[in-house]
């Protein structure tokens, strides 16, 4: 049953769901259900959401609102998104409390991935 005032699903657009499908499932490993033509969920197993057919991206500078992962390693992470597709978008900043880059899927859209462990100097 889904939690009281949660968020409970995430929808994104994207024209080629083939695409999105293969870069999720490899770098964050979602796991995708078809509803033909023109919509694919998804899951992480932890929240669900879809992606609807669509030629807009979703930007934070845009207006949209910005999808943020963590992860225990990062860097490991950044090369894992572009060697599946994804374009780093802003490079790894540091900020009070961790670090985080932002990079873009195979469609444009735009995510964040922070995290608190610090590199070792």
């Amino acid at each position: 049953m889904p939690e009281d005032k949660k968020v409970d699903y995430i929808e994104l657009p994207a024209a080629d769901f083939n695409a999105q499908q293969a870069f999720f499932e490899r770098v964050f490993s979602w796991s995708f259900i078809s509803y033909g033509p023109e919509y694919h969920a998804f899951t992480d197993g932890k929240i669900d959401g879809g992606f609807y057919q669509s030629d807009t991206v979703s930007l934070a500078s845009s207006g949209s609102a910005l999808v943020i992962f963590y992860a225990n390693d990062l860097e490991s992470l950044e090369k894992q998104i572009v060697g599946a597709g994804g374009t780093i978008s802003t490079a790894t900043f540091e900020f009070p409390g961790g670090r985080r880059f932002h990079f873009t899927d195979p469609h444009g859209n735009e995510y964040a991935v922070w995290s608190d462990n610090m590199p070792v100097a």
